[in-house]
């Protein structure tokens, strides 16, 4: 993969306040690169420099866009906007116009008349004239990411896509998402707070304290900063066979809990206990224990 985006040491303050701490990460094009951490983190500074609404303080950050001609943040504002989109947590929309009239108005900033590629795209036809207030959350989503589409951006930004979106809406956003980047090749940033969400990125960065703590490909991620668990429902003479064996575990309620590497761990003590287990499940670690354990904490909504 070729880089879209590249940052260097980025950092920016305010005042005694260090929000960004001389970071650096690199995106593919058309990849999903997750930026995930907790409040106050650094995720909203970083992400606002990078799409040039918030004056750079320190640091290069360059996109390889418009003929993968290098341009500047900083520099070159006025280019990387026209090739850029970005769906905000907030929406830009007016609840009372519809659809169609937020879309137009919209396009006209742009120098455009034409919104009927993106209906299409979005699948919005038969919502188009309805007032975009009266609309679910997960259809206004779809409808905020076609205006983010207007310009055929090559990198879309969504901060917090699906915040307060019920489970099935979600769903759909992201099917929204994934059917635009095999359609168009497009690159996504994303920041969110559903460690789920993450699961779905070729790269996750990890910030905290404005720092990069960890990154790399989910799996990555997982195999460093997070462990499988065996559960074994209980049965007679499990726990005494598991001490002798010298064999650590938890028990919650009747079931026997056991920290393992991978399946192939988990295969060779089941093995081992054949004649003791009456059922058993292992479950893989997740992200959300990949950012328990390199915060402390719970990932929460900026």
């Amino acid at each position: 993969m070729t880089p879209i985006l590249e940052v260097h040491n980025l950092a920016h303050s305010y005042g005694s306040i260090v929000a960004v701490d001389s970071i650096s990460f690199t995106v593919d094009r058309g990849s999903v690169f997750a930026f995930v951490g907790p409040n106050g983190a650094g995720k909203s500074t970083s992400i606002s420099i990078v799409t040039t609404i918030l004056s750079k303080q320190t640091g290069t950050v360059a996109y390889s866009i418009i003929d993968h001609d290098p341009k500047l943040v900083g520099e070159d504002d006025a280019a990387i906007r026209s090739r850029i989109g970005v769906v905000f947590q907030d929406s830009l929309l007016d609840r009372a116009l519809s659809v169609r009239s937020n879309l137009l108005t919209r396009a006209r900033l742009y120098g455009l008349d034409d919104i009927d590629e993106v209906v299409k795209r979005l699948e919005l036809t038969d919502i188009v004239h309805r007032k975009y207030g009266t609309l679910s959350g997960g259809q206004r989503r779809r409808v905020d990411i076609a205006r983010a589409l207007l310009t055929s951006p090559e990198i879309l930004f969504l901060d917090e896509p699906t915040t307060g979106l019920d489970p099935q809406s979600r769903n759909l956003v992201w099917e929204t998402i994934d059917t635009l980047r095999q359609d168009c090749g497009l690159t996504v940033f994303l920041t969110t707070h559903y460690m789920e969400e993450a699961e779905q990125a070729d790269m996750v960065v990890v910030i905290d304290h404005g720092r990069i703590i960890a990154s790399g490909t989910p799996d990555d991620l997982r195999a460093r900063y997070s462990h499988d668990t065996l559960k074994i429902r209980t049965a007679p003479g499990l726990e005494e066979e598991l001490t002798e064996v010298g064999l650590g575990f938890t028990r919650v309620r009747d079931v026997i809990h056991l920290e393992v590497a991978n399946s192939g761990e988990a295969l060779e003590i089941l093995k081992s206990l054949e004649g003791f287990i009456t059922d058993f499940e292992v479950v893989h670690g997740t992200m959300d224990d990949v950012f328990l354990r390199l915060t402390g904490t719970n990932l929460r909504e900026d």
